[in-house]
């Protein structure tokens, strides 16, 4: 029974391991993600020539997920009455509704606010943090 048993051992061997399913994403993952593509969206959109002058008028949208203010920040950008009915501003809205859903519902306990510094949340959050005592 041994030698029929060593081709197809060979065989699997040779085939390699199985393929492996990347983990889900976390929370956590998720609301960076979608934060970070928001605040892309946000710049990109302030820096088009603006089809609609509305644009110009809509709350800045600089989101740090770890800022307290920023679910304010959220609600506060979705409410704003600029731009109803412009098409790249109704899918950023569309975007930001999912992400405060998904920050006051789903992921409320894996939340943790380290500030909440709110006129830090009116300018771009720097790509790259530094941790005290790590530099260089």
């Amino acid at each position: 029974m041994a030698p029929r048993l060593l081709p197809l051992l060979l065989l699997l061997l040779l085939a390699g391991p199985p393929a492996v399913r990347p983990a889900p994403p976390t929370c956590y993952s998720r609301m960076l993600s979608l934060s970070r593509e928001i605040t892309g969206d946000f710049q990109s959109l302030q820096a088009m020539e603006p089809l609609e002058p509305c644009v110009r008028y809509l709350p800045r949208l600089y989101l740090d997920i770890h800022n307290y203010c920023v679910l304010a920040k959220l609600r506060d950008f979705v409410a704003s009455p600029q731009c109803w009915r412009v098409a790249p501003v109704d899918t950023l809205k569309d975007k930001v509704r999912k992400l405060y859903t998904i920050m006051n519902s789903f992921c409320r306990r894996d939340l943790v606010f380290l500030s909440d510094d709110c006129s830090a949340l009116e300018y771009p959050v720097p790509a790259v943090t530094v941790l005290p005592g790590r530099q260089g």
